[in-house]
């Protein structure tokens, strides 16, 4: 990915020393000493300098920039997914990736996807927990890797490295803000390290940011009179903190290391405006309508401790446990409990009247994951007589505990009154049934709280040997047992043939498997969402092998399957030119995803009205106890094929003066298609189950195509980075079921100006998105009512969001 990154070593400053990939061992290997440029699968470093230079403050903006199979949709009006967006690789879904910190498994975010975003449904690793100043580079294996790593590894890994470093203290300092004039951004972060004894190290990295809101919604001519904004459309009101650190110490013949963090970020997003006519209104409160504000506060903490030391001859040892929690906690604002407000004093006399009072702020509830892993790895080399060199063995052990929390938010927030008894009618303005709990995000009941759990192990074996001077041949086992649903075992197959010294052929076949998240195993939830008419409609979001699911005759969820395979060119004809292609495909069987909307039938199954009783209608039969006017469930309902090709190019040029001019290309082509809808429910057709809105995001929610085309001109103390990002065309039905909105792709162009006054200070003014580039407008005929409330440029999917320009200054300085 890159022609050079930054050391490893614990060594002083003044003696750190560029390291070119041919001597930094990555991710996609167990064997010892194997580089980026040598292994069987395409793998991608991006160094410390590339995360600097990238003009963006967060660790998934960064990835999206630098690395053209990652998408990191941005999203709004979408509850806590404001806050946690969606990370991908090659397509598919952020819990089909694998996210690793030094190597070991980090712990997957809390929240769960629910609304129309990319990667509906799913609980990813919430990558922005980590902060770029605590980063030495980030390692992608695009390549299926369960076989070597464990479940969710299906699109591929990120590895996350930590800095090292001694004897020296960074600090930057970041402002900037959109062309707009809102977005202002302002953010510290300070990296230091210390000695311990003679060759311990202890790297520290704290970062602060503060970044205000967006807004690029236009007037509401629907629902106010005169048409003014309503709505907030773009990045939500956030400030973040984090902690960070990196440790080493050697002890006795080993080295005892530790790693993890803390974070928080609070968050300020927007529901759905309520006008001043809806029955979710109160007029006495807000005559004029009101916006819900959800506020988010999102705790993250981990912690790794482990020691590594050698064992007999050339194999060595590691072992380590592994323990993370993510925390999502929900509040609301600005908001009321139409229920509370409107609820008779006595229901049996009228002339009592209403209470007339409600809370307009709520808790509305907290999710929070746990993970603790334990890891017992064993390597070393074998001489076992055949072909050109040893067999690299590597085996190990790994055990692991997931657990999932939902606790209740305050009584105001999921109650329907105050005593959440149904059989009690009560009114809103409009004469129909009050909503219960609180509006925007209504809160977990009891009835949804839960503390669940299960544990896994797993065995893994892994062998690579250069048959032959030039013919590297690699295969992985691994075998896991799950507590809840049982065993399954992967496999992979991997080789490498180096033709000459600057051509080589490689390529991997795979196995591979994603266990259901606990998140999907335990999440429910009663919450607000459009309904496929575009009305605000009380909705159930069922647990799995629930008395809802049961009764639909959705049977428990498995894991996924996927078989997968990559084959690839290298080329390398001099120290400053190389070029990569590789094509892949993926297939996943049994996908888990979360259902359409089900709502109840307008008429029988025999043609006829519903019947009393709903004989005749049996999904109005299984809703009506529950009061609500849709059901979404996770089911395993579909098979996906995904088929792309990735090309990295690099040259670099050296000039008189010491001038350098580094150039690369990073091409991406991936598409994805629904092969098989399936339905274990004699109720829901599977193109009921899963509509075509629901195959229109999978298919297409996420661009095809991503370029990135980027040129660094270095001379004397001046840097001049010119970058162009290629995002092709995505397409959406979720708010025009029948209608697919189609976005076309668009080019954004960065520009980053920096100077160097000395080894110690640096200042860097820049530019992302430079022409103030932004989405097609959504159509107003065949997007309507959306466009007429005020989503002037879309909603569901939209890759690099609405905000355009964005300019910026930094400071960089050492010590």
């Amino acid at each position: 990915m890159t022609l050079s990154v930054w050391a490893q070593e614990a060594a002083p400053a003044d003696q750190q020393k560029p390291k070119t990939l041919e001597s930094v061992q990555v991710i996609g290997s167990r064997a010892k000493d194997r580089t980026a440029a040598e292994t069987p699968a395409p793998v991608d470093v991006i160094g410390r300098e590339q995360l600097e230079n990238a003009g963006v403050v967060e660790v998934g903006q960064a990835l999206q920039m630098l690395e053209p199979s990652f998408n990191f949709s941005r999203t709004f009006v979408s509850d806590g997914t404001d806050t946690i967006r969606p990370a991908t690789l090659r397509g598919l879904g952020p819990d089909q990736v694998l996210v690793l910190v030094n190597g070991k498994r980090r712990h997957q975010q809390a929240l769960v996807n629910v609304q129309q975003t990319i990667g509906r449904g799913s609980a990813g690793t919430d990558i922005n927990a980590i902060p770029i100043s605590a980063i030495e580079r980030i390692e992608v294996l695009r390549d299926g890797a369960a076989a070597q790593y464990g479940s969710d590894a299906i699109s591929g890994v990120i590895n996350i490295v930590l800095k090292k470093q001694v004897g020296e203290t960074d600090v930057s300092l970041d402002a900037g803000k959109t062309y707009k004039g809102d977005g202002f951004t302002r953010q510290g972060d300070i990296n230091t390290g210390l000695r311990i004894g003679h060759d311990g190290y202890l790297d520290l990295s704290a970062e602060y940011r503060h970044r205000d809101p967006t807004n690029r919604a236009g007037p509401d001519m629907l629902r106010v009179n005169p048409p003014r904004v309503t709505q907030r459309l773009g990045d939500s009101d956030t400030k973040d903190a984090y902690f960070w650190l990196n440790g080493g110490l050697p002890i006795a013949s080993g080295q005892l290391y530790w790693f993890g963090g803390i974070s928080q970020r609070k968050g300020n997003s927007y529901g759905f405006f309520r006008s001043a006519g809806d029955n979710r209104t109160i007029p006495a409160l807000y005559p004029n309508g009101f916006l819900p504000n959800i506020a988010t506060n999102v705790k993250d903490a981990s912690i790794a401790v482990g020691y590594r030391g050698p064992l007999v001859g050339k194999w060595d040892y590691d072992v380590s446990v592994n323990h993370g929690r993510s925390q999502f906690g929900f509040n609301e604002h600005q908001s009321a409990n139409v229920s509370w407000w409107y609820e008779p004093r006595d229901p049996a006399n009228p002339a009592a009247g209403i209470y007339a009072q409600t809370p307009t702020s709520a808790n509305t509830g907290t999710l929070r994951l746990d993970e603790t892993t334990f890891n017992l790895d064993v390597r070393g080399p074998i001489d076992w007589g055949v072909g050109h060199d040893v067999l690299s063995l590597a085996t190990g052990f790994e055990w692991r505990r997931d657990s999932y929390q939902i606790l209740p938010g305050d009584l105001v927030s999921y109650a329907y009154g105050r005593t959440n008894n149904r059989s009690i009618p009560i009114y809103g303005q409009t004469g129909d049934i009050a909503q219960p709990g609180i509006q925007g995000f209504p809160g977990f009941s009891p009835t949804e709280a839960v503390n669940m759990g299960r544990s896994n192990i797993a065995l893994y074996l892994d062998a690579e040997s250069q048959m032959t001077q030039r013919l590297l041949l690699g295969a992985a086992v691994r075998y896991e047992h799950y507590s809840d649903f049982g065993g399954t075992t992967t496999g992979k197959l991997s080789a490498r043939f180096d033709a000459t010294d600057e051509f080589a052929v490689r390529g991997t076949l795979a196995t591979g498997f994603r266990a259901p998240g606990v998140q999907q195993l335990f999440y429910s939830q009663r919450s607000t969402n459009l309904d496929p008419s575009g009305k605000l409609t009380d909705t159930l979001t069922a647990r799995q092998d629930s008395a809802v699911t049961r009764a639909f005759g959705i049977q428990p969820l498995k894991q996924e399957t996927s078989r997968s395979g990559t084959a690839g060119i290298v080329y390398k004809p001099g120290n400053d030119i190389t070029l990569t292609v590789d094509v892949y495909r993926i297939d996943i069987k049994n996908r888990i995803i979360f259902s359409s909307n089900i709502v109840p039938e307008s008429v029988g199954t025999d043609g006829n009205p519903c019947a009393a009783g709903n004989a005749n209608c049996p999904i109005r039969k299984i809703l009506a106890p529950f009061g609500v006017g849709q059901v979404l469930f996770f089911t395993n309902a579909i098979n996906t094929k995904t088929q792309g090709v990735d090309v990295v190019a690099e040259k670099g040029f050296h000039f008189e003066n010491n001038a350098t001019l580094d150039l690369t290309a990073l091409l991406s082509y991936s598409k994805t298609e629904v092969t098989k809808r399936k339905s274990q429910s004699a109720i829901l057709p599977p193109s009921k189950l899963f509509d075509d809105t629901q195959v229109t995001l999978v298919e297409q929610g996420q661009p095809r195509v991503h370029d990135v085309l980027q040129g660094v001109y270095r001379t004397g103390p001046w840097d001049f980075t010119l970058r162009g990002n290629y995002f092709g065309p995505v397409s959406g039905q979720g708010f025009t079921p029948g209608i697919k909105q189609t976005w076309s792709g668009k080019w954004l162009a960065d520009v980053a100006l920096g100077y160097r006054f000395s080894d110690r200070v640096k200042v860097t003014v820049g530019a992302d998105n430079v022409f103030d580039t932004y989405p097609d407008k959504w159509d107003p005929k065949t997007g309507a009512p959306f466009p007429q409330l005020g989503f002037t440029y879309g909603w569901e999917t939209l890759p690099f969001g609405i905000n355009g320009g964005y300019y910026y200054a930094r400071l960089d300085f050492k010590f």
